[in-house]
């Protein structure tokens, strides 16, 4: 396993670069690192290129005192992708893979650096903006977080983010996904919240992507509902769905072996 460190705009930028081949791209979600992809990285190591980033201020990456103030939007999220591939000399186009947040920065990537990408793996995620109340409810709980820490957070996003079954009955998940958010850093939450709170609406363009795309989502998940993602497949022109049972928001853990059949399938078909 090779973790590197690179410094870029001010920044420092931790990414895992494992394994060779067609590059796989793993962007996570919030407020998590490149490990709540363990199961994959694993897995797939030993066929492809591995490249997990950990996003602008979690895991060990750093931020800049003005992305806490200002929030990070998904464009910059997505910029500091591309400079990670960049800067690990990655010359081919990647699968891309985003969950959750990660969707939402893989958009970014779609519209603004589409020959970088060679397919798209959108796991657990949305297409639509806020509404007016949950760009607010961030908003709050970005000032929650910056003056109270994040444990408030985490506590109150675990039941949500977890199957019934999960949180009953896998103890190793769900210590894991409590572990991220507990440890991860109050100013990139809160930039990261105050960037998804103002993030595009990308509905009207999905029909544009030309690129082949696999949708995953729990069967339980109750942020990025089935029926929603199963409409985002519609839109997309050359798109796949596939539902992961056993699986609320955090399919890669929760059921990696659903996941990983289902990408096994989907990155044999493109050749």
């Amino acid at each position: 396993m090779t973790q590197i460190a690179f410094s870029y705009q001010g920044i420092e930028i931790a990414c895992l670069d494992q394994g060779g081949g067609t590059p796989l791209v793993l962007i996570h979600g919030f407020p998590f690192d490149y490990s709540m992809w363990q199961p994959q990285i694993a897995a797939f190591s030993k066929r492809f290129r591995v490249i997990a980033p950990d996003l602008r201020g979690f895991g060990k990456s750093s931020l800049l005192p003005s992305d806490v103030v200002e929030g990070v939007a998904m464009e910059r999220y997505a910029a500091d992708v591309v400079a990670t591939l960049d800067y690990l000399q990655v010359d081919q186009p990647a699968i891309m893979c985003g969950f959750s947040m990660g969707g939402y920065v893989l958009w970014q990537l779609v519209l603004h650096h589409s020959e970088r990408i060679k397919a798209l793996v959108l796991c657990d995620t949305r297409a639509a903006a806020d509404s007016a109340e949950a760009s607010a409810a961030r908003l709050d709980s970005a000032n929650e977080v910056l003056h109270s820490g994040v444990a408030g957070l985490a506590e109150g996003m675990l039941p949500k983010l977890l199957a019934p079954q999960t949180l009953a009955g896998n103890t190793h998940v769900v210590q894991h996904v409590g572990a991220m958010m507990r440890t991860a850093d109050p100013g990139a939450v809160a930039a990261a919240l105050r960037g998804m709170a103002c993030r595009e609406d990308v509905r009207s363009r999905l029909p544009s992507i030309n690129l082949p795309s696999l949708l995953l989502a729990g069967a339980a998940d109750a942020i990025s509902q089935p029926a929603e993602m199963r409409e985002i497949a519609a839109l997309l022109p050359r798109a796949e769905f596939k539902e992961i049972a056993d699986a609320g928001h955090m399919t890669t853990l929760e059921n990696p072996a659903a996941v990983n059949g289902a990408l096994a399938l989907f990155a044999e078909s493109l050749g």
